[in-house]
């Protein structure tokens, strides 16, 4: 039985058609950046919950735009190129890290994080992370669950219309 099981099952893992569907679905968390405006907005529910402030990259390049995946969560962040421990004043990701796989990354180098610089949001000052406030990170964190899709673009178009050509939108 194990002998023919395990040639099923290895069939199964590994076939292109695995995950089943599209990516997001339609009513998934799905979050967008859009550093032309420098805002974020979270998509739930086949609509757009909120829009927020946000700060990108100093310059274009730093923030990498594209589709990533929502890959690392973590309370009170510890900040390693400093040694600066989570929930210390001088801790520049704030209360929260929602890191994503950017650049082939493992979701510690970009992520979305609180900052003890709320006076940076919405302006262009990042080393390419973006940053909000902590009460925003604090309060998105619940609701963004590892495996959500983040797209992170330069765009004149709307979020609405952003997601729905993600499929985040009916």
């Amino acid at each position: 039985m194990i002998k023919l099981l395990s040639p099923i099952l290895i069939a199964f893992f590994i076939s292109p058609i695995w995950p089943l569907g599209t990516n997001p679905m339609p009513g998934d968390p799905f979050v967008i950046v859009n550093k032309s405006k420098n805002e974020l907005a979270f998509i739930n529910e086949n609509k757009v919950q909120t829009v927020v402030s946000v700060g990108t990259g100093k310059t274009q390049e730093l923030t990498p735009e594209g589709l990533f995946t929502i890959t690392v969560k973590a309370k009170e962040p510890y900040f390693r190129k400093e040694n600066i421990p989570g929930g210390d004043p001088k801790n520049p990701l704030g209360s929260r890290w929602i890191g994503f796989d950017a650049k082939d990354t493992d979701g510690r180098t970009y992520g979305i994080h609180g900052t003890n610089q709320p006076a940076s949001i919405g302006k262009y000052v990042s080393q390419g992370c973006i940053r909000t406030q902590n009460e925003v990170v604090s309060s998105l964190y619940p609701l963004i669950p590892i495996g959500t899709k983040v797209l992170v673009v330069s765009s004149k178009k709307s979020f609405e219309a952003l997601a729905q050509e993600q499929g985040a939108i009916k």
